[in-house]
């Protein structure tokens, strides 16, 4: 039986390529994009690529309806979704400032970056429950970290950002308590950090390449029943055990 995995905002950038990957091994991709014909350009790119055990699903994961109507239409078609990868997010913007940030965009990136995250577990973790080794994956960032973020000799100390980093904080401590709830079952749940990857996420500022993030994320979305669970991975920081502080 062939694996079937969702990943949110899948259409461009790191989600793609982790699409693309997973694909290549041999999993069955719910290419989720928030508008459907974007969605529907990616997997045309991928069928081109002779990747076609794929299709598109409209999911604006900042809408509890649009959440649901894609629970639904993926209901239809599976019972059983093993891996869940919470991959679409926002960055609202620079500079973020603590003393001048726009509390109506930092709703806006609460409403992507976390809450998005919550409506689309919630929304599908039956079918998740009903796979034998059920994964879901938030994508977050090391900068998320508070510990690495008081340190002054950490990588990124000095970039600050008043609304993204902290709804990746709220992230990883959603992560932490959803890791705990399922803490006695077979799910792995963890928060990844592709790393700082060139996009149009961040206007291309990133040094990293688009395939090692993909990758990134593509190792913790399979990983064994030996993996771990409950952790906060940025293999960018910490390339011998990927483990970082929360």
């Amino acid at each position: 039986m062939m694996k079937k995995i969702l990943i949110t905002g899948a259409n461009k950038s790191i989600g793609f390529e982790t699409a693309r990957q997973l694909l290549q091994k041999g999993y069955y991709i719910y290419l989720g994009s928030r508008k459907l014909e974007n969605g529907q350009e990616a997997v045309e790119k991928l069928k081109a690529e002779g990747l076609t055990e794929v299709e598109a699903i409209q999911i604006d994961v900042s809408n509890t309806e649009s959440v649901k109507a894609a629970r639904a239409k993926i209901g239809k078609k599976t019972e059983v979704l093993d891996v869940l990868i919470n991959n679409a997010g926002i960055n609202g913007g620079m500079p973020q400032t603590a003393l001048t940030a726009n509390v109506d965009i930092m709703s806006e990136v609460y409403n992507v970056n976390v809450f998005g995250v919550v409506r689309v577990t919630q929304a599908f973790i039956d079918l998740l429950k009903r796979s034998d080794e059920p994964r879901i994956v938030n994508v977050s960032t090391s900068q998320a970290s508070l510990t690495l973020h008081s340190d002054p000799t950490s990588k990124y100390y000095n970039f600050k950002g008043a609304s993204y980093h902290p709804s990746k904080s709220a992230l990883n401590m959603y992560t932490i308590n959803l890791a705990y709830e399922l803490r006695d079952t077979a799910f792995k749940v963890n928060a990844v950090d592709p790393g700082f990857t060139a996009t149009d996420f961040n206007n291309h500022r990133g040094t990293g390449k688009v395939e090692e993030a993909g990758a990134r994320l593509v190792k913790y979305a399979i990983v064994d029943a030996n993996g771990p669970t409950g952790k906060f991975i940025s293999e960018e920081i910490n390339p011998e055990t990927g483990v970082i502080p929360w």
